[in-house]
């Protein structure tokens, strides 16, 4: 008797597949169907609107994995990779502003390239940790998330509005996140029941995240918008390489990659900053355009290029770990 196949299991077994599949669901029906997605009710509160609620559960089901007394490491990484996304964006578009001045470079402006380039997809992020990473990866989101939006931004271009912390949605970040670490580190079973769900709420998660892009984007982008595309794309190696020389050397993981990426939210970031500085309105559209371009790209790169260096590293442990066998075995045929 033949076992039938399983959609799910087949989806999980395709590189970042648990990722990009419903989230490629999400664009094409915000594409082709956006009236679906706007009936209303419970349909658009599952597949459109209901992404916060979905990362809410994400957040406390990834909470109940943390051990209280491995606190510390999800507290580093998030340090490490915020401060990653920063230094690098900031410097980037401070280089091309010297260089190029407010035109850009191709087309692309200071200011899209420091929107695009500090501001990681959250949502995207916790998924690829729940494949990828562990609970301290997830966990590293409540510092992680203190650049999804045009906070950093704003900092980096000198505008209004630097003098108080977006207190308010860190905060909120936090709630579920630490309601989970109470509730699983006190009950085991539920525990265990969120490690089980994880996977549902992933899928779940993903699609209206997809549903907020559309592929209209990538046409009023243009060129630009693909090469700002690109570049944030390949943050994704030099974050790896990075964030494994500062993990120790037993915690190092794949999960650097999976901040290549631009989040969806950052498209609102030209918006944000031209209202607070009117002579940056002219460029702020085309920014915008160009910013959404590589969050619609970056969606779908970064969970294969993770996938790819999680791949390459699991084969070069396995390879130390049978060379080291190989030489034990070595010196005790020496030794005997």
């Amino acid at each position: 008797m033949s076992q039938k196949k399983s959609f799910f299991a087949l989806m999980q077994k395709i590189p970042g597949g648990l990722i990009i599949v419903p989230m490629l669901v999400g664009v094409v029906l915000n594409t082709f169907f956006p009236q679906l997605l706007s009936i209303g009710g419970f349909t658009t509160g599952m597949f459109s609107t209901g992404t916060s609620c979905l990362l809410g559960m994400f957040l406390l089901l990834n909470g109940a994995g943390i051990n209280v007394k491995k606190i510390g490491l999800p507290l580093y990484k998030g340090c490490v990779l915020t401060l990653m996304k920063f230094i690098f964006g900031v410097a980037l578009g401070l280089l091309v502003s010297r260089v190029c001045g407010a035109a850009g470079f191709a087309g692309i402006t200071p200011m899209a390239i420091i929107a695009a380039l500090t501001n990681s997809a959250g949502g995207l992020y916790l998924g690829l940790a729940n494949q990828y990473g562990d609970e301290s990866d997830a966990g590293a989101i409540s510092i992680l998330s203190l650049n999804d939006g045009p906070f950093f931004t704003m900092i980096a271009m000198g505008t209004a509005g630097l003098a108080s912390i977006p207190l308010n949605a860190f905060i909120a970040t936090l709630i579920p996140l630490i309601i989970g670490i109470v509730w699983g580190n006190a009950d085991e079973k539920f525990r265990e029941v969120s490690a089980g769900a994880l996977p549902v709420i992933t899928f779940f998660m993903m699609i209206p995240i997809g549903a907020g892009m559309s592929f209209v984007s990538l046409i009023e982008g243009g060129g630009a918008g693909v090469i700002l595309a690109v570049i944030s794309a390949l943050t994704a190696f030099l974050f790896y390489f990075i964030y494994q020389l500062l993990l120790p050397k037993k915690k190092r993981n794949a999960m650097g990659a999976a901040i290549g990426t631009t989040a969806a939210n950052a498209t609102s970031v030209p918006a944000s900053v031209a209202e607070m500085d009117s002579a940056l309105a002219p460029i702020a559209g085309a920014a915008t355009a160009q910013v959404a371009v590589a969050a619609i790209v970056t969606a779908f790169t970064a969970p294969m290029i993770t996938a790819f260096l999680d791949k390459r590293m699991r084969r070069k442990k396995l390879g130390i770990y049978s060379d080291e066998a190989a030489q034990e075995r070595k010196d005790k045929v020496i030794n005997n």
